[in-house]
């Protein structure tokens, strides 16, 4: 009787050792879900950058006005007849 408790012990805990340790076992799916959050996350960053990025572009195929704003800012355009003064930043140091 004691040899058969003692077999059922180990048939026990050779099956519990691939629920918690197999490939799909407990701490394998609980990586998984992990993995899944970060790339879900990452995921909704992206798509955020697509819709600025795509509210952007039709802005600046609408209006003539966002399109010159953007290139005065980040290109230094300057109009016929306008005078541009450089001021430079003086290092505190």
């Amino acid at each position: 009787m004691k040899v058969a408790i003692g077999v059922l012990v180990v048939v026990l805990v050779a099956l519990q050792q691939r629920i918690w340790f197999g490939q799909s076992g407990y701490f394998e799916r609980k990586a998984l879900a992990a993995r899944y959050a970060e790339q879900q996350q990452r995921a909704d960053a992206l798509t955020l950058r697509n819709a600025k990025l795509t509210a952007e572009v039709l802005a600046l195929k609408r209006d003539s006005a966002a399109f010159e704003s953007r290139a005065r800012s980040e290109l230094g355009m300057v109009r016929e007849g306008e005078v541009f003064y450089l001021v430079p930043e003086v290092d505190e140091q």
